[in-house]
């Protein structure tokens, strides 16, 4: 399935592309944790929408400057809601585990939180994506273990 018709939510001249539509993205920024000096983070986001209204998503960051550092490996699913503009979903994350999390299409921009299911830390997550142009967006979101701050990433998408 290509387009949700009626997710494409459109007010003015914005419609979103992530996410509502199937597609491949790239992802290049900045990553930063508490401890560490900022690293350069790139990726590659895969997105595919199913029957019922269920979407997955694959997603694989990488830190090309940083020697030794681990890949980042994200397979989500979700499901659009009855409110049309919401959606919840499940992820596989190679750091955080078993994550579940909420999300809300807004005019502008995306934004979705998460935490972990069973995780000791008490971590959590908070993203944004905010649209720029038909097929950029600018990503900012942070990890928090209880009620601190442990790593953030600011970074562009761009669909291909």
């Amino acid at each position: 399935m290509g387009t949700l018709e009626y997710c494409s939510y459109k007010d003015g001249a914005v419609s979103h592309s992530f996410l509502l539509e199937s597609g491949r993205w790239t992802l290049q920024g900045t990553w930063l944790t508490r401890d560490a000096l900022p690293a350069v983070v790139k990726g590659k986001l895969l997105v595919a929408w199913k029957q019922d209204n269920c979407f997955v998503m694959a997603t694989k960051l990488t830190f090309p400057e940083a020697e030794g550092a681990d890949d980042i490996v994200i397979q989500s699913r979700g499901r659009m809601t009855t409110q049309e503009r919401q959606y919840t979903f499940v992820v596989q994350h190679s750091l955080l585990g078993q994550v579940e999390g909420e999300g809300w299409i807004a005019p502008e921009s995306i934004v979705q939180r998460y935490w972990g299911v069973n995780d000791k830390q008490r971590r959590t997550g908070f993203e944004t994506l905010r649209q720029i142009g038909a097929d950029r967006y600018h990503f900012s979101g942070g990890v928090m273990a209880g009620h601190y701050l442990t790593s953030t990433i600011e970074a562009e998408l761009v669909r291909q």
